[in-house]
């Protein structure tokens, strides 16, 4: 009885704390939908998402950073939200994963369950003189913001006019404490590091499920983005908690804390070593150092809105054989969504985070870029988000209006940075994810990986050890 009576205390509170924020909301950010779109809530059957139709759905998409120290979405100084999302529209994707720091709901719950104004967000973080001036910048280019008008209202700003244009939003908890991410020191690696409190990350989980309820083309949310070994100097001792029992511990909590608030949206497990590794999750081999495997029967009544993530890039292992990097993005997880191998668990897959630098050549000539971008193509999966739509940072690192070498758009987010990549790459991309003709891609690499399996799987067993959790 007395749980009972807790948890019917607990929905009660968090109701109240988010309709008390959505009240101070401006009509004028409301969205409304018509025709099918959006089509939920989603589900999931094995590899596959399902709208409520039954049709299949499949992510292509685009990061938009609003984790940085502003806790703001980045780019607003320099053109409109309708603006941005119209460029977004133009390239034929259908969703934004859009970034968010626990730290802003931190502040929230501080401020007597009320957000803060932007104008504040902007002073605090880049000082009185750059912040008022980048204020005064947002509003002008936005002139339904004000000084009052909050953080969160313009999170839901951007969900209203990504709806008018049939964009979905997936909801992502980047860091804990706002900063650029992500750094093994920086204090918000792992459950417990000096800034990842749990029962805050519930509580930030909690809060921004109920707070999406609004807008109807919320279709997912993350637990957390590229969990990574803590290697923090004031907790020395953490790093023995880094391990997979201690992972599916903390991911059956953040699920249940999402699903409780907002059963309708998908929920996104994110794996180890910077979210590239969910290879136990998937071959249902032992969470260590417990013999506990993977069970769906832990996620009761909401197992069909679990999907993998998994994030590619050459930072630290450079890649040099598209054939090799096939191999090993399996054999982390991606084998959970291919018809040709066996394994324990069927998931969805998706790629939210790949990338690389915007200029005419590396698309064309970076090996990486090359083999990312195939294997993308090939739809052995649900889709991918690429890393990153910003042209530049309110602040990143502390430097203020940082340039963004990665970003699809330039400095001042009016242009393409790369139009040659843009209408030789991506909309390509786009185009073949969302249609059918990586169809007979996705057979020729799964021929491929059939062949070379045993070929590389002493090396990827060595690259896997050099990554894993001890």
């Amino acid at each position: 009885m007395l749980i009972h009576y807790s948890r019917t205390l607990v929905a009660l509170f968090f109701v109240f704390s988010v309709s008390s924020t959505a009240a101070s909301r401006s009509t004028s950010t409301t969205a409304t939908t018509a025709t099918p779109f959006p089509n939920g809530p989603f589900t999931t059957n094995a590899s596959t998402i399902l709208g409520a139709d039954g049709s299949p759905f499949v992510y292509a998409g685009v990061n938009w950073p609003g984790a940085e120290v502003v806790m703001i979405p980045e780019g607003l100084q320099y053109q409109s939200i309708a603006t941005i999302v119209s460029k977004i529209q133009s390239l034929g994707m259908n969703t934004i994963r859009l970034t968010y720091a626990t730290e802003m709901i931190d502040q929230v719950y501080s401020n007597g369950l009320k957000d803060i104004p932007i104008k504040t967000a902007f002073v605090k973080a880049l000082g009185v003189d750059e912040g008022m001036r980048v204020f005064q910048q947002v509003v002008a280019r936005n002139p339904e913001f004000n000084e009052d008008t909050t953080r969160l209202q313009v999170y839901d700003a951007i969900a209203a006019e990504c709806a008018k244009h049939q964009i979905y939003i997936h909801l992502d908890n980047h860091v804990s404490k706002a900063s650029w991410c992500c750094d093994p020191f920086d204090g918000s690696t792992w459950w417990d590091d000096v800034f990842f409190c749990p029962a805050k990350w519930t509580r930030g989980l909690s809060f921004m499920a109920a707070f999406g309820m609004q807008w109807p083309n919320l279709i997912s949310m993350s637990l957390y983005n590229e969990l990574r070994p803590p290697f923090s100097s004031t907790k020395p001792d953490l790093m023995r908690t880094y391990n997979w029992d201690v992972w599916y511990e903390q991911i059956q909590a953040g699920s249940k804390a999402i699903h409780d608030l907002n059963p309708d949206v998908l929920i996104f497990l994110s794996g180890l070593n910077g979210d590239t590794d969910l290879e136990p999750v998937v071959d249902g081999s032992p969470l260590i150092p417990s013999n506990t495997t993977f069970q769906r029967a832990d996620f009761a009544g909401y197992d069909n809105k679990l999907v993998l993530e998994l994030h590619s890039y050459d930072i630290l292992l450079p890649v040099t054989d598209c054939l090799r990097y096939q191999e090993e993005i399996m054999q982390a997880g991606y084998s959970t969504a291919s018809d040709s191998r066996e394994v324990a668990n069927r998931f969805p897959m998706v790629m939210t985070e790949w990338g690389f630098k915007q200029d005419n050549t590396t698309w064309l000539e970076n090996t990486y870029a090359i083999c990312v971008q195939e294997f993308l193509g090939s739809r052995i999966g649900s889709g991918w988000m690429i890393w990153v739509l910003s042209g530049s940072y309110y602040s990143r690192k502390g430097n203020h209006d940082a340039d963004e070498s990665w970003g699809l758009l330039d400095h001042e987010w009016s242009a393409w940075r790369s139009p040659d990549y843009i209408e030789g790459g991506l909309k390509p991309l786009v185009k073949q994810t969302l249609g059918s003709t990586g169809y007979h891609t996705r057979l020729r690499i799964e021929e491929a990986s059939k062949e070379v399996y045993m070929h590389f799987q002493g090396s990827s067993q060595q690259y896997k050890e050099r990554l894993s959790p001890q």
